[in-house]
């Protein structure tokens, strides 16, 4: 079975930011949504979502804070890809 790397899960997070678009200081990810929020089962929309790392925030399409996450803040040790030299060394 194919990996659906669009439904919301922290494993999905960290393999869309392996290939994920990095400007402006956060990568630019994609999920099925519901209510514009990121949703952990399939949909009939998906949308972009923006994962700040220097503060481990997920916003929106309008830019607006979803949450925080300590797992995703790299003040908290977390390595996102743009960081390593060696891809495959995140913090979990």
């Amino acid at each position: 079975m194919e990996r659906d790397s669009r439904i919301f899960s922290h494993e999905n997070v960290l393999f869309q930011l392996e290939s994920a678009e990095f400007k402006n200081g956060y990568y630019v990810l994609e999920f099925y949504a519901e209510n514009n929020k990121p949703s952990p089962k399939p949909t009939n929309t998906t949308a972009k979502f923006y994962l700040y790392p220097s503060g481990g925030t997920l916003r929106d399409s309008n830019y607006q804070l979803l949450f925080y996450d300590s797992k995703y803040d790299t003040y908290r040790g977390f390595k996102p890809p743009h960081t390593r030299t060696n891809r495959g060394n995140n913090v979990e």
